[in-house]
């Protein structure tokens, strides 16, 4: 009887799968794919929530797993050591998603607020209307619209919104505080100085 348990292949089976393919067999490696990739998909969904970029992370974990195959020492386990590969490239995503944030904010067309310019609001002693309103949130950078809707409008916390984009709680508050103050801004409203502070 196997030792693993629930469907899962035993570690004595993983490692002769894994010194095989250390020899060359590339029939060992697509064995060792198919006892592997049950586990690892879910793993990685449970953090990403997107199963396109999951099949690209799963991909890349074996890629990496082909690449530090000759890292592997057996008799040592193969599957903590496949999930170590898995977490370093889940780790690679996450910090390339948060560079790509960063820079769409950077390059954002609508941060006059930040550089000391003037952002046009509604003609003087005109009223606020839901017309102004939209405007405004149409022209803010999608990251930042997109996490002032969700806390705003639909009622997210900051935690459930940064794991909806994929994102710091922190990284989360400042997006939604840069749309807000933006917004009063755009609409010739004061900006408050801590208008996102829960």
């Amino acid at each position: 009887m196997s030792q693993a348990g629930f469907g899962q292949p035993a570690e004595g089976e993983l490692v002769g799968l894994m010194i095989a393919y250390q020899a060359g067999r590339l029939d060992a490696f697509e064995r060792l794919y198919g006892r592997l990739v049950a586990d690892l998909r879910p793993y990685l969904l449970a953090s990403v929530r997107d199963r396109a970029a999951v099949e690209d992370l799963v991909q890349e974990t074996f890629l990496e797993i082909h690449r530090s195959r000759r890292l592997y020492l057996p008799p040592l386990p193969v599957r903590p050591w496949a999930f170590g590969i898995a977490k370093n490239v889940l780790r690679r995503h996450r910090r390339a998603a948060w560079r790509r944030t960063r820079h769409e904010d950077e390059l954002a067309p609508w941060t006059e607020e930040e550089r000391g310019g003037a952002i046009p609001g509604p003609a003087e002693g005109r009223t606020v209307g839901p017309e102004d309103v939209e405007e405004a949130l149409k022209r803010l950078p999608p990251a930042r619209r997109e996490a002032w809707m969700l806390h705003h409008v639909q009622g997210f916390t900051f935690q459930q919104v940064a794991d909806r984009l994929r994102i710091g709680v922190g990284a989360a508050k400042l997006k939604s505080s840069r749309a807000m103050r933006t917004l009063r801004l755009a609409l010739g409203i004061a900006p408050e100085p801590h208008d996102d502070d829960e």
